[in-house]
């Protein structure tokens, strides 16, 4: 199998709901709009390999039928539980007089990528995967990134925070066969993004190119448990709409394999938007709350919830601690993303192996 299941025979479309608003659809027959709601699943119990790792109650179909056969899928440069706590500080140097450089390089490469067992996208990478890696540092470093295109389209790459324009990746535009090296200090402290700047953005972000850029306060956070969750989706079919949906790329990944946490211990979630074609995103936590660090930027925790609407760029590190052991599911609060893979388990641990 090579892409999504066909929605069927649907007299209008996701988009078309937003486009022209409840009005515009009223002479839809009441089984048309039923059908519209359902949406499809991504894939069926028979269309993919069984989880060659059941570590989880939840493999197979789980949640009354949602989800895929299929755990992770297999790939030698990305997986999504292993991003989910990896952090790349770079090459550090220190600098005569003082200071610190962090040196990176950043190629972009054409990778065709797995986003569910049997689900193949052509995508745009930052090294070689979705997300790019999590580029982290702290504020007051001086930044070397060395941005080399071994891609097929002309690409950059725009940093968040605050730099001279030469260095906002925008322009210049780096050509296949190209480098350009950006260098700049890491201000503010905060969670920023970083992403391809060339038009048009839709298709070079909804390729792939995209990745979360952490700048820490010179005195540190709080101990915790981190994490990145990046929320994004495929379209697989190229028709403006997207078909799956996932956090970190591989949709239902966290919903097989759940994430272990201790319970009663300090969770940081750093969570980015990077969905294109749908005007909003969202985090959902299930049978506990989080505090909201608006884009991290203070210390000081803000108000307490469990559900947070997300534009695309918004990025927020969110506060937490498990008070009851057991699966604590996670998710987005637009059904049919959840439906379509943007689905997960914490499962938290009175003791961690």
């Amino acid at each position: 199998m090579s892409g999504a299941r066909s929605r069927g025979p649907v007299a209008v479309t996701r988009r078309d709901l937003l486009k022209f608003g409840a009005a515009g659809v009223a002479g839809l027959t009441g089984a048309s709009v039923l059908e519209l709601a359902r949406g499809s699943s991504v894939l069926g119990a028979n269309d993919a390999r069984p989880n060659p790792e059941p570590s989880s109650p939840h493999t197979g179909m789980s949640h009354e039928g949602m989800g895929v056969v299929g755990a992770t899928v297999p790939d030698d440069r990305y997986d999504p539980r292993v991003f989910l706590t990896h952090f790349d500080y770079g090459r550090l140097e220190s600098l005569p007089g003082g200071g610190t450089r962090r040196s990176w390089e950043i190629v972009a490469i054409d990778r065709e990528i797995e986003i569910a067992p049997g689900v193949f996208f052509p995508a745009w990478t930052y090294n070689g995967q979705v997300p790019g890696p999590t580029l982290r540092c702290t504020e007051g470093d001086l930044l070397r990134v060395d941005f080399i295109n071994a891609g097929s389209h002309p690409h950059t790459i725009h940093f968040h925070g605050q730099h001279p324009p030469e260095m906002d990746g925008f322009e210049p535009i780096v050509r296949p066969g190209e480098r350009f090296v950006y260098e700049f200090e890491a201000k503010p402290f905060g969670m920023h993004l970083y992403h391809c700047h060339t038009p048009p953005l839709k298709r070079h972000l909804h390729k792939g190119l995209y990745g979360v850029f952490i700048v820490d306060p010179p005195e540190g956070r709080p101990p915790a448990n981190e994490m990145v969750m990046v929320m994004n989706a495929f379209d697989t079919n190229f028709d403006g709409e997207n078909e799956v949906y996932a956090v970190n790329t591989v949709a239902f990944c966290y919903n097989h394999i759940p994430i272990d946490i201790p319970v009663r211990q300090p969770c940081r979630l750093y969570v980015a938007n990077f969905t294109e074609f749908d005007l909003i995103n969202s985090f959902h936590l299930h049978a506990a709350m989080f505090r909201v660090l608006r884009t991290g930027t203070t210390l000081e925790s803000g108000e307490l919830t469990d559900t947070l609407m997300m534009c695309q760029g918004e990025r927020h590190i969110l506060e937490f601690e498990l008070e009851h052991p057991g699966l604590h599911m996670f998710h987005a609060h637009q059904s049919e993303f959840a439906e379509l893979g943007w689905m997960g388990f914490f499962r938290g641990l009175e003791r961690m192996a």
